[in-house]
């Protein structure tokens, strides 16, 4: 990921980056704390040094056959809501995507 904020920021001719948004699934198995201690960790030395992550946490949906619908998921439960049904179809909740960078 440090690669691609400084590969990008060059590309940009960024004196810093002080703000990296991401977007992560619940089930992605990041652990925010884990990613915060690395990320300050590996951009000391860059010109990213204390940019801020700005993660938007995405839920498990998952998409019921039988009502054609999508829900939530609720504690890794992947049985619909309305009809009991049990999904295997998941359609969000594994994202782990890089959106975009500010710099100065």
């Amino acid at each position: 990921m440090l690669d691609a904020v400084l590969e990008q920021a060059r590309k940009n001719d960024a004196k810093s980056v002080t703000v990296v948004k991401l977007r992560i699934g619940a089930l992605a198995g990041v652990v925010m704390e884990a990613l915060e201690f690395a990320w300050e960790a590996v951009s000391s030395d860059t010109i990213a040094a204390g940019s801020r992550l700005d993660v938007e946490h995405v839920p498990v949906t998952c998409y019921c056959s039988q009502c054609q619908r999508e829900f939530e998921s609720r504690a890794y439960s992947y049985r619909c809501p309305v009809c009991g049904g049990l999904s295997n179809d998941l359609r969000r909740g594994r994202e782990l995507d890089l959106i975009s960078i500010e710099v100065t």
